[in-house]
């Protein structure tokens, strides 16, 4: 399922630090330090005609990654949210609308891997684009266990939202191979973490079960699962899962804020059954939820 251009987006106006660009415009200096090392932490947020989903959750995770890796100079819940609303309508947008928020350590006053030549403060970024649920919710994904191992905290911690993908980016290059929607990535001990882009969940005699957050990024969708399960008495539990048990599993779905809830129909070439009755109820509950989470950005 690869994303395709959406003409609607080919005059976008990107916020970069403190000015609005036209998007080939918009660009970061070669000394900054995403380009320099991938090093900046970012959030993705979706865009409902009532707000932004769960904003302050993600602003929090944004600020306490960025307080773990150090960053100087880091910009306040208030002033992000300023940001985002001056891009928003800048491309007169309120639904149907993904939000890339990046924030960089900022440019470096020569090239080099130490924070310290990091002078110039923080560089916030809002990409805000025409963008649909990157995912067929009704036909579900097909996924491809993959060799390369998720992240361990003993190597980098999940719960840091970095912006050093290429862990996840070779699993989803060993998917792209193999013709399949996304990687299911295994943890260091062998153990199902999650997609190479989202988490995921999966249901046995009637009760949800998601991986523990140890390797996988303890994601805001996923825990809005948890809660909508435990606020409708649907029984769920964290647990570590093998592989074996998502491909005997009566109901398995991925979760993030790309693609909300995706039934997952295929783990290498085994079909999942996508008619789990609790399931079902999981997803129609937070369809009829998911924009009374939405935050204003006044």
């Amino acid at each position: 399922m690869l994303q395709q251009f959406n003409p609607k987006n080919k005059d976008l106006q990107v916020y970069i630090k403190d000015q609005l660009y036209h998007r080939d415009e918009a660009k970061v200096s070669v000394f900054d330090s995403v380009v320099q090392g991938g090093d900046a932490v970012w959030e993705g947020l979706r865009v409902y005609p009532e707000g932004v989903v769960c904003l302050d959750k993600h602003l929090t995770r944004l600020h306490e990654s960025a307080k773990t890796l150090a960053f100087t100079d880091i910009p306040t819940k208030s002033e992000i949210k300023k940001a985002i609303k001056q891009t928003l309508e800048a491309n007169e947008m309120n639904n149907d609308t993904h939000i890339r928020l990046t924030l960089t350590r900022g440019e470096k006053i020569t090239s080099g891997m130490d924070p310290r030549l990091n002078q110039s403060g923080s560089c916030l970024i809002v990409l805000a684009e025409w963008k649909p649920l990157v995912y067929d919710n009704n036909s579900g994904i097909k996924v491809l266990s993959c060799s390369q191992r998720r992240n361990g905290p003993q190597y980098l911690d999940s719960k840091i939202h970095h912006n050093n993908l290429l862990n996840n980016i070779i699993a989803k290059i060993q998917a792209n191979v193999a013709g399949k929607d996304a990687g299911l990535m295994l943890d260091d001990r062998g153990f199902v973490a999650e997609l190479n882009g989202s988490n995921v969940f999966m249901v046995k005699d009637n009760k949800v079960f998601t991986p523990f957050a140890h390797a996988c990024l303890p994601g805001i969708t996923r825990n809005t699962v948890i809660e909508l399960c435990k606020k409708n008495s649907i029984e769920i539990e964290e647990a570590d899962l093998t592989l074996s048990q998502f491909i005997n599993a009566e109901g398995v779905f991925a979760t993030g804020t790309m693609g909300e809830l995706t039934p997952i129909v295929e783990i290498d070439g085994r079909t999942v059954s996508k008619d789990s009755e609790v399931m079902k109820r999981i997803l129609d509950v937070f369809k009829t939820t998911i924009r009374t989470l939405c935050e204003p950005l006044e």
